[in-house]
């Protein structure tokens, strides 16, 4: 929002001598931001030109190029003589005999740039025509400016070659541009503005002059039928609660508006375009009402405010026919032609032309969240919009359309009805209990009640008591007031922020990282021990991903969340493996010439099982959700465990002087799974699997010794590496973290280590072939004993000598007293124990 020192003078008393610069530091001091300063820093003949002939021609890049003839009177290169001056122009949107702004040599335009006479495609200009953007006069680069078009022919009636530009665009004053954030709407007016100014120079009496501050009649039972039929509120708030309308008769829509309020349309940014616009759009800039003008010979004799129809379609002002939404709300004709997107954008077939003589003003008050919706739905972001979703006064309407009727009637000419209609569906404002003593506690800085009650009725709020606890009730213009942070914030602002003490605070002693996180970190700096890269990829993958990894119907896997509003249509659902989201990334490291690869990454997946029946309720925010609302949304929320998961490709070790490479096997993500379960402390046992995406020949199922499932690991099934594009052989692993948490102890503590020898029994067991290792290993260690130290498979034979469909594991098994040597006698005792137990687990007989 832009402020001309001069305009904002009108309502608010400045300080004397004060820059724009010291206006922008007053306003920041009570919380706005600074955007920038315009006006006042161009330097040189900047002047209206007349283009006198041009000669225009296509260069080698398919840009037009016009080598111009323009009469800049007195300012030229030969001042005395007012030869005309060459200058090359890019821009086509002008004609013979039309008024430019153009500068000329010596001159300085905003942000420091000089001009000179140079050559420049092929001859010497000297100066250039202007654009509006160069010079800060607003952001369009598509043509230049052309005085009759940019002014209308009222302000530029008299202007001559070589008059001074500077005056005529108001570019000699000084403009504050600041940002408006959410809260704050109704800084975006002069009105809000100078409110702020004079709340940054202690709110003195009489300071603030408002411009709201007028006469408007109430409404009468023969004003301009209004209904107001919102059939589908927005979370119960009603999309239109509060409509104004006034007509005035007999205006002349050709009459230019007045030149002072051109300029000053053009210093905040907006072209002028006729005087029924520039009126409610001037208006709407000093109060901050979006307002619109209606050409009332078109409509049939009533406006009906309602939700838009299934295939509605409106055409914009800005010639798009747009496809209308449920929840767009509507101005309609008689509640059947839409008129226009209520707070965003008229149509174009009521607005006001050069035949128009009667005009309909509209003044109305929208909600924040249906205009917000369907600014963003059609991707129109307007003035009128960028203060509805901010929050428009409720109570401005009236005034708003009554400086607009006194505007037509004084520059068009017209008359205005007595008749006035003024719908009022607006709620009273909810007024606070508000402990004075509070900001002082919040903020810590002693506010003394009166102190508080003083700026409270600054701001514009109602007030009353007299004990610790008052009554405030928020101004019109401050919807965002509703508790005692808001109040304490505003009393902070207001005494400024200067007055707050810096205090450093003073550390607490910390209770340092949780067992999850601990368990975390160990994980990934084991992973990195084995040579791999961790990598953060976004949590979202493919619906195809699931055929490329091969899995089954039944799946859990397959049930996956799918994103409401995803970052890209090609992913739009909530991975429920790790290994689904590095495939990119191993693809991405891969293409661009990376052999040798290894990457995990630690993450949350979402197994939400069976998926239907879900849904989670979606509360307002206008209150917290009773326990019954919350405990559907947790239930609504699918179990989030904790992976991770790794892929590696190329050689496991390189090649080089010293030899040949090896290239990475099943084993290596197996070994790293067991690095992992050791750096935690945790015993794991390994058997075969059959599990997709793996290889099943090559796929390594662990668990925990109590048969917990911790994960997979193993290659990759040749199909799968085909269909992603991934490497032959790269290898895979997936674990749940969650279950080595658990699993690990918070405080690792060492078992006292024997400084006795340790005893080995060697012992060969024939199983059935289909009994796993790990399942032989189990049980050894459950009938071992204590005193078992480890385990440890060193042989496998499957032949005649122990007959078809049966394996003998030989295994040896080393035991450890931490008091004394152990006795034959007492390790042959711990191993038959162990044969014993593997007996009744698996059925397993000692080979002989």
């Amino acid at each position: 929002m832009r402020a001309p020192l001069r305009w904002l003078a009108e309502y608010v008393d400045l300080a004397p001598g004060a820059t724009g610069a010291d206006v922008a530091a007053s306003l920041v001091s009570v919380g706005l931001e600074e955007e920038d300063l315009h006006g006042g820093d161009i330097r040189g003949p900047l002047v209206a030109g007349r283009v006198l002939s041009f000669e225009e021609q296509v260069h080698k890049n398919g840009k037009p190029i016009r080598y111009c003839l323009v009469d800049v009177g007195q300012h030229g290169q030969r001042a005395t003589d007012g030869t005309p001056q060459e200058i090359v122009c890019g821009a086509t949107n002008f004609a013979v005999d039309d008024l430019v702004v153009v500068v000329l040599p010596g001159a300085t335009l905003p942000g420091g740039v000089n001009i000179a006479a140079r050559k420049t495609y092929g001859r010497m200009s000297n100066g250039m025509i202007c654009a509006e953007d160069e010079l800060g006069l607003g952001h369009d680069h598509s043509g230049i400016i052309v005085l009759r078009d940019y002014l209308g022919d009222e302000a530029t009636d008299g202007v001559q070659p070589g008059d001074d530009a500077i005056a005529l665009l108001g570019l000699g004053e000084e403009v504050v541009e600041v940002n408006v954030t959410p809260d704050r709407g109704y800084c975006f007016s002069m009105r809000g503005l100078a409110r702020e100014y004079w709340h940054s120079q202690g709110s003195p009496v009489g300071g603030f002059r408002d411009p709201a501050a007028v006469s408007a009649p109430a409404n009468t039972d023969d004003g301009y039928a209004v209904r107001l039929a919102d059939a589908a509120p927005i979370d119960g708030v009603l999309g239109c609660d509060r409509f104004v309308t006034r007509v005035v008769r007999g205006v002349d829509s050709t009459r230019p508006s007045p030149s002072w309020m051109q300029r000053r349309l053009t210093q905040m940014g907006m072209r002028p375009i006729s005087l029924a616009v520039d009126v409610t759009n001037y208006v709407m800039l000093v109060v901050g009402q979006p307002l619109h003008a209606y050409d009332l010979a078109t409509l049939t004799g009533s406006i009906e405010v309602r939700r838009a129809r299934p295939g509605e379609t409106l055409c914009t002002l800005d010639d798009v026919e747009r496809t209308l939404h449920a929840e767009d709300l509507l101005i309609t004709d008689g509640g059947k032609v839409p008129l226009g997107i209520a707070g965003v954008m008229g149509g174009a077939t009521s607005e006001v032309t050069a035949a128009t003589t009667d005009v309909l003003v509209e003044a109305a008050h929208f909600d924040t969240t249906t205009v917000a919706r369907s600014s963003r739905r059609h991707g129109l972001s307007t003035e009128a919009s960028k203060r509805f979703e901010r929050g428009v006064d409720p109570e401005l309407a009236p005034a708003a359309a009554q400086l607009v009727v006194d505007l037509l009637v004084a520059h068009g000419g017209g008359t205005a009805d007595t008749a006035v209609t003024d719908i009022d569906e607006t709620r009273p404002r909810e007024g606070y209990r508000l402990d004075v003593t509070l900001p002082s506690r919040l903020v810590g800085v002693d506010y003394s009640p009166d102190r508080v009650t003083e700026i409270l009725r600054q701001l514009g709020c109602s007030v009353t008591g007299d004990a610790q606890v008052v009554d405030v009730v928020p101004p019109s213009w401050r919807p965002d007031l509703v508790d005692g942070p808001d109040y304490a914030e505003e009393v902070a602002r207001i005494d400024g922020y200067e007055h707050i003490p810096s205090v450093n605070p003073s550390p607490s002693n910390g209770r340092g990282l949780t067992h999850g996180q601990r368990v975390r970190r160990i994980v990934a700096n084991a992973l990195v021990a084995q040579g791999l890269v961790e990598v953060l990829t976004y949590p979202f993958m493919s619906a195809e991903l699931a055929d490329a990894f091969g899995l089954t119907s039944d799946d859990e896997r397959r049930a996956a969340v799918r994103v409401a509003n995803p970052l890209s249509d090609e992913a739009p659902l909530v991975r429920t493996s790790v290994l689904a989201t590095l495939v990119e990334s191993l693809r991405r490291n891969v293409s661009r010439g990376q052999r040798d690869v290894g990457l995990f990454e630690i993450g949350l997946v979402a197994l939400p099982g069976d998926v239907t029946g879900h849904g989670a309720p979606v509360p307002g925010v206008h209150a917290r959700p009773d326990d019954r609302t919350i405990e559907q949304i947790v239930a609504a929320v699918p179990p989030q465990p904790r992976h991770a998961a790794a892929l590696i490709v190329g050689d496991a070790d390189l090649a080089g002087w010293w030899g040949s490479g090896r290239a990475v096997e099943w084993s290596d993500p197996v070994a790293a799974v067991r690095a992992v379960a050791s750096a935690l402390a945790v015993e794991v046992v390994v058997e075969s699997a059959d599990h997709a995406p793996w290889h099943p020949g090559r796929c390594a199922r662990v668990n925990l010794v109590d048969g917990t499932f911790v994960g997979y690991a193993g290659e990759l099934h040749p199909r799968v590496c085909a269909s992603l594009s991934l490497p032959p052989r790269s290898c895979a692993l997936e674990i749940d973290v969650d279950a080595l948490t658990e699993a690990s102890e918070p405080t690792t503590r060492y078992a006292p280590f024997s400084t006795f020898p340790s005893a080995f029994a060697d012992v060969a067991l024939v199983v059935d072939g289909r009994v796993a290792a790990a399942q032989v290993e189990r049980a050894l260690r459950s009938g071992a004993g204590d005193w078992l130290e480890d385990v440890a498979l060193f042989d496998v034979y499957a032949g005649d000598q122990v007959g078809e469909g049966r394996t003998s594991l030989a295994y040896r098994l080393t035991f450890r007293a931490p008091d004394r040597t152990l006795t034959t006698e007492e390790v042959s005792a711990f191993r038959e124990a162990a044969v014993a137990a593997a007996a009744v687990a698996v059925g397993a007989v000692q080979r002989r």
